[in-house]
């Protein structure tokens, strides 16, 4: 299953500028999402980080990861309307910059889930090769 970003904006809450992902190439509800983000050089963090040299902040990379799972997560069913909240990150570790250019290939697996509370292990990579990674815990809850 694919997603546009207007059947992604209907899943999870998020918008421009703070909607960082462009398109779900596999989606398996509750289990998986595989994302890609399309970095220009317009996004507008790129201003102050850094002029001379621009590259995506570590923690929007680990929020456009969170958004990814996100999509997984509210495609359910039961989690319909709900939003998906940060509640943790462990093991985040950075592997190459991100910059102006770079295509983010982005992926989630939910690997535990109990109630409203679960983990994700999660990755971004630019062309195959790994950028980020991290097991982001999260929360869903009523949105409102």
């Amino acid at each position: 299953m694919t997603l546009d970003i207007r059947q992604i904006m209907e899943l999870i809450p998020h918008r421009q500028p703070f909607l960082l992902i462009d398109q779900i190439t596999e989606l398996t509800p509750g289990v998986k999402a595989v994302g890609k983000k399309c970095v220009s050089y317009n996004e507008p963090y790129f201003a102050g980080h850094f002029p001379k040299e621009p590259v995506m902040p570590g923690v929007l990379i680990l929020e456009a990861m969170a958004q990814t799972g996100a999509v997984a997560i509210l495609s359910m069913p039961e989690n319909k309307g709900k939003t998906a909240y940060f509640a943790g990150i462990n093991h985040a570790k950075f592997k190459r910059k991100v910059v102006p250019g770079d295509c983010l290939t982005l992926e989630l697996e939910i690997i535990k889930q109990k109630g409203p509370i679960g983990i994700g292990r999660g990755c971004a990579k630019v062309n195959g090769t790994l950028a980020a990674s991290a097991e982001l815990t999260f929360a869903t809850g009523s949105g409102e």
